[in-house]
């Protein structure tokens, strides 16, 4: 294997001119050291990942970090182009590995996550989705109103527990009024339902897939450790200063946009306009 770099590249081809390079870039040796490369015992291998597996140490798969430097660019650029297109990326990772970045990322790209708990429908059946949320919302105002003045300490400790109970598995896509454009997934074992719904639903899924796991009905497959705290915070930040760096081309056009349209106006209301 040999160094490389990944530097997500243009989010997409009308805008691959003027596209700037995004901050997370990562080489083969990074990657090596938070322990990347390092797939489970292999005995315990899935057949379909055999051509991102570059050899075994130990009874454990090596996985080849090229693959995974070319995997990490095209899921930057997929990742970039969404957010430039005013796309949602709902983020997903509930492992202790992976919740606590997987929430911290998401809040700085200023996505929706799910790092906690999945719950089986959650797009599929997304009516319900927002219900609940709808649910949540209510309860966090009846306990900013005072309610719990007025009920008995046993209605009051059921009215928290429901509250908390809801934010820990929807308090992350409250804001997801629709269904994402992209599900960014660390570790399809755990989460083969989620990437399961989102192919039933024509939504592509970019996510971290280990030796033991096959990377079937997912778009954009990155080999890669899925235990590694370390390596979860590099693809994490990767995905994230790629989706950061698309929504600042969403924005910038979308303020030029304005400036061109209040420009036109003023021409109309000039004298001698149209």
């Amino acid at each position: 294997m040999t160094p490389d770099t990944v530097t997500p590249a243009t989010a997409s081809a009308n805008a691959n001119a003027n596209a700037t390079e995004t901050a997370a870039t990562v080489t083969v040796r990074e990657l090596m050291l938070a322990g990347a490369h390092l797939g489970h015992r292999a005995r315990f291998w899935h057949p379909r990942m055999a051509e991102y597996i570059f050899g075994k140490y130990q009874q454990i798969h090596v996985i080849n970090l090229d693959h995974t430097v070319l995997a990490l660019r095209a899921a930057a650029d997929f990742l970039r182009a969404v957010a430039a297109g005013g796309g949602i990326v709902l983020y997903l990772g509930t492992k202790s590995s992976a919740s606590e970045i997987v929430q911290r990322r998401a809040t700085e790209a200023g996505m929706p996550y799910v790092s906690e708990r999945w719950l089986g429908g959650m797009l599929t059946n997304f009516k319900t989705t927002r219900d609940s949320v709808a649910r949540l919302i209510r309860c966090e105002e009846d306990i900013r109103e005072g309610v719990l003045r007025r009920l008995t300490k046993k209605e009051g400790l059921r009215l928290m527990n429901k509250k908390e109970k809801l934010a820990k598995s929807i308090g992350g896509i409250r804001a997801m009024e629709n269904l994402p454009e992209a599900l960014f997934v660390i570790d399809v074992g755990v989460h083969s339902g989620a990437v399961k719904e989102a192919n039933k639903l024509g939504i592509p899924v970019v996510a971290v897939v280990d030796t033991n796991h096959s990377p079937e009905g997912v778009d954009y497959v990155i080999p890669g450790n899925d235990d590694s705290r370390q390596a979860v915070e590099i693809y994490a930040n990767i995905a994230t200063d790629a989706i950061t760096a698309g929504r600042e081309e969403h924005l910038a056009r979308a303020r030029t946009e304005i400036r061109v349209a209040s420009g036109r106006d003023d021409e109309l209301g000039a004298p001698g306009g149209l």
